[in-house]
């Protein structure tokens, strides 16, 4: 199994298209998106480019939580789960949220084999005791300048960062 996660798309449509596309390329089965969508028009490309099991939690960007909603309810593989969700795929325990402080505090705490965050939209991996720390960085692409994602296999506890494909013109968004 592998699983796709990524986070602050802030809009960006192109980049979230191409990263979807390469997701499907590398054989993810799960989606984890850290918050920040953004608009409600995000949850529905969400779910129609990606057919499994897409996981999201809300950033503090995603102000019209009402919308973003009506739009997942048309796609039954796409779940809102608040600001807060605790995952099992692939033997793994995931918490997964969008702040990064909050990342780093309960990857201290043991309790979970992953934690995911966004916010920052810094690429990180990083390990905290037998804790896997998780920022995939921003979709969006126009803070960092670079559109990246992670793909995490379970089996071998190991993520990589994966960088968009995209032309300079579509990161801006």
């Amino acid at each position: 199994m592998k699983i796709a996660i990524l986070s602050d798309i802030h809009d960006n449509l192109p980049a979230l298209r191409q990263a979807l596309k390469q997701i499907a390329d590398r054989g993810a089965e799960v989606l984890i998106c850290c918050g920040d969508l953004c608009s409600p028009f995000v949850a529905k490309e969400l779910g129609l480019g990606f057919g499994g099991p897409v996981h999201v939690v809300f950033g503090n960007n995603d102000g019209d939580r009402w919308r973003i909603g009506l739009n997942a309810v048309n796609h039954p593989h796409l779940q809102l789960h608040g600001e807060f969700v605790e995952l099992e795929l692939g033997g793994r325990t995931f918490a997964v949220q969008h702040f990064d402080n909050i990342g780093r505090a309960l990857a201290k705490g043991a309790a979970f084999d992953v934690v995911c965050f966004g916010h920052n939209h810094r690429f990180e991996i990083s390990q905290v005791g037998d804790t896997l720390l998780i920022n995939p960085g921003e979709i969006y692409g126009g803070l960092t300048g670079a559109s990246t994602f992670v793909i995490y296999d379970p089996a071998l506890h190991r993520a990589e960062r994966v960088e968009v494909e995209m032309k300079a013109e579509a990161r801006e968004g």
